[in-house]
């Protein structure tokens, strides 16, 4: 009996991810290949001339939003609550001070230098993400690699402590062994002619490095060595699999086991030479001259057929006339501020707002030790304890110290875990990153100095990491805020399909822009 090709495919896509499928069912012509990105809107120029847009948010949207829109002579004031632009693309240094709620301040002490950052926003973006790399490549930002998924990171998952390749290769090995006895059994006559059969049987000998006897033993090494191969009468010796009792304990095969077969989480990505804040620095000098910092907007309220805005600036209230106003605030702290808003976007802000997750992140100063000592260069360390994740720098490698980062709570271990670490005191926090970087580098969690932690969820002017639409929402409130009220327009991760990341929050700005100059070109 032959296979079918959804049997296929479902099979290509269990062994392999979705990655290997996707790309499958192009080449077998079921997927169109996505059409390049087309760049941001083109607006002609001059087109905007006369035109007054106020622009809420200094972050990546409406800093996009503004540099798309002067250039086409569109007259644009840019309102910024912090002193800074960016939002939450922040990168922190030396001198950088953290402000939380409920938290005592913190002023990072960090050695001075060009590594010598974290990234307490986004951190990485992906080669998809054609927006944003537009902006970089016009812009000059430079890039390097960012390291995402590195095979000698070590999991944490119910106390056992294991590189992420014994991991991910003991699994595909137990596994593959348990598919190719049940072939060997029968058990797939109905399913299998004998050829394919055969078929299967050498794809996985491959897949799980099976022996002859189609039994797993990690004999090439990939699930690490118990001694390395060298010269001379130094032959390799392979670890030792997990038994498959642990692992279905442990469930290694959880996101870490799977994370870079998400389309925007491959193992090679890119990131700013210097830090993340480079893109938002790069599109606010473009910009300048139209942004003013440390304006917390008051009111938002309609006038005649545009708009007035309240605001202050050092505590002196001021008033600015729009006839358009890009909206790039995100969602719990806009619904805090009194607008004309119809009662149907008011209501889709609120609740927009409310599914704002939790995210916070610790860092730390430190010898390299992760590499100087244990030869680990970039990418992830995962745990289920509350800090979820150890991020190991991806620049500066052979420098003396650097900057590592010791907690990145957001979810990937289950909704539970971050707001339980947001909600501790900060030495709580830095215990706990301790203790797990610890496990992780015996003997070196001694070494670890001056941290900070920063939290979204109680941070000014943000409340929250990202938006988190539930699909009742998409085509609800959602929606309602993809449409123009009155002369207000919204843009933000928040308004795209990509949430939590700089890429949807430029192409929301570019929708929103096509919005604005549509209304602005009709007759």
């Amino acid at each position: 009996m032959g296979i079918s090709r959804r049997a296929f495919l479902e099979r290509v896509g269990k062994a392999g991810g979705y990655g290997a499928m996707f790309v499958t069912m192009q080449g077998l012509g079921l997927l169109a290949v996505s059409k390049a990105y087309a760049g941001p809107p083109q607006l002609p120029a001059g087109s905007g001339k006369g035109v007054k847009v106020a622009v809420l948010g200094a972050g990546i949207a409406g800093l996009v939003s503004a540099y798309e829109l002067r250039k086409a002579g569109y007259e644009v004031t840019v309102l910024e609550a912090r002193e800074r632009p960016g939002g939450r693309a922040w990168s922190v240094r030396k001198g950088t001070v953290i402000q939380q709620d409920d938290r005592p301040d913190q002023v990072v002490d960090w050695t001075e230098g060009r590594h010598h950052y974290m990234n307490a926003g986004p951190a990485r973006i992906p080669q998809s993400h054609h927006a944003i790399l537009g902006y970089c490549r016009d812009l000059g930002v430079p890039l390097e690699v960012m390291v995402n998924g590195n095979r000698t990171a070590k999991l944490d998952y119910k106390g056992q402590v294991v590189s992420n390749g014994q991991a991910i290769n003991d699994t595909r090995g137990a596994f593959s062994e348990l598919l190719a006895k049940a072939i060997d059994k029968g058990a797939l006559d109905r399913e299998l002619t004998g050829v394919d059969k055969q078929r299967l049987l050498g794809y996985l000998g491959a897949y799980g490095d099976l022996d002859p006897k189609h039994i797993y033993s990690n004999r090439e090494g990939r699930a690490g060595f118990q001694a390395w191969p060298g010269g001379y009468d130094h032959p390799p010796k392979g670890a030792d699999p997990l038994r498959m009792s642990d692992m279905m304990q442990a469930q290694f095969w959880g996101i870490s086991g799977f994370f870079e077969e998400f389309a925007e989480m491959q193992a090679t990505m890119l990131q700013p030479v210097g830090g993340m804040d480079r893109i938002s620095y790069a599109l606010y000098e473009q910009v300048k001259p139209a942004v003013t910092f440390g304006a917390v907007v008051k009111e938002i309220r309609r006038a005649g057929k545009g708009a007035k805005i309240a605001y202050t600036v050092g505590g002196a209230a001021r008033t600015l006339d729009a006839d358009h106003v890009m909206i790039t605030i995100p969602l719990p702290v806009l619904a805090k501020i009194p607008g004309d808003f119809s009662p149907r976007v008011q209501e889709a802000i609120v609740g927009g707002g409310k599914t704002y997750g939790h995210g916070t992140k610790v860092a730390w100063e430190s010898r390299r030790f992760w590499e100087q000592d244990d030869f680990q260069f970039g990418g992830l360390g995962w745990t289920d304890e509350p800090n979820e994740l150890i991020w190991y720098p991806s620049g500066g490698f052979g420098e003396k110290t650097g900057i590592l980062m010791g907690a990145y709570s957001i979810g990937f271990s289950g909704p539970f875990n971050p707001p339980k670490y947001a909600a501790m005191s900060l030495e709580e926090r830095f215990a706990i990153s301790r203790r797990v970087i610890e496990k992780f580098h015996p003997g070196h969690g001694k070494e670890l100095t001056k941290p900070f932690s920063v939290s979204w969820k109680h941070t000014p002017y943000s409340e929250g990491v990202a938006v988190n639409w539930s699909e009742n929402q998409r085509t609800g409130d959602y929606a309602v805020l993809c449409k123009p009220d009155g002369p207000f327009y919204f843009a933000g991760e928040h308004m795209s399909y990509i949430n939590a990341w700089q890429e949807g929050a430029a192409l929301a700005a570019h929708e929103a822009i096509k919005l604005i100059q549509a209304r602005v070109s009709a007759p």
